[in-house]
């Protein structure tokens, strides 16, 4: 993400609904997350959730790719760190991992990124992903570094 608050000042983004910037980071996703199909649902600095079909995103078995489990947690991550760094700093992945628990086959999957850590100068999420019925699929932690914008 080079710029996911495009149009916001430090100043709107404090005053925003949470369905404003749901609507403003959501349009701005990226190629990645359209072709994965993946949907902001909500957006703060604490708690991110999206969602993305499993059709589309699945192995040659037709289980839910564990990739396709990484670049959701790894998107909602990296939105959270956006918006907590903003206007100042803006985030670079410096590590994430991931434990798949389960599979699924059809439905769509949640991600729920809840902040573990809102540095100045870091930032680290724990992101569940889990299927319709409320089932954990994957956990997976990200750690983002916040950096001066170039």
């Amino acid at each position: 993400m080079t710029n996911p608050s495009a149009g916001f000042t430090a100043a709107d983004i404090d005053s925003a609904t949470p369905e404003d910037l749901t609507a403003a980071f959501g349009a701005q996703m990226g190629a990645l997350c359209e072709k994965m199909q993946i949907e902001l649902v909500e957006i703060s600095p604490e708690r991110v959730v999206a969602t993305m079909p499993v059709q589309g995103n699945t192995q040659p078995y037709g289980l839910l790719h564990g990739g396709a489990s990484v670049v959701l947690a790894e998107t909602l991550g990296s939105m959270g760190s956006a918006l907590h760094g903003f206007p100042d700093r803006v985030p670079v992945g410096v590590d994430i991992n991931a434990t798949h628990h389960r599979s699924a086959t059809t439905g769509t999957v949640t991600g729920v990124a809840t902040a573990i850590h809102l540095g100045r100068t870091s930032t680290c999420y724990e992101i569940v992903v889990s299927d319709e019925q409320g089932r954990r699929l994957c956990t997976s932690r990200i750690t983002c570094a916040l950096i001066e914008p170039r």
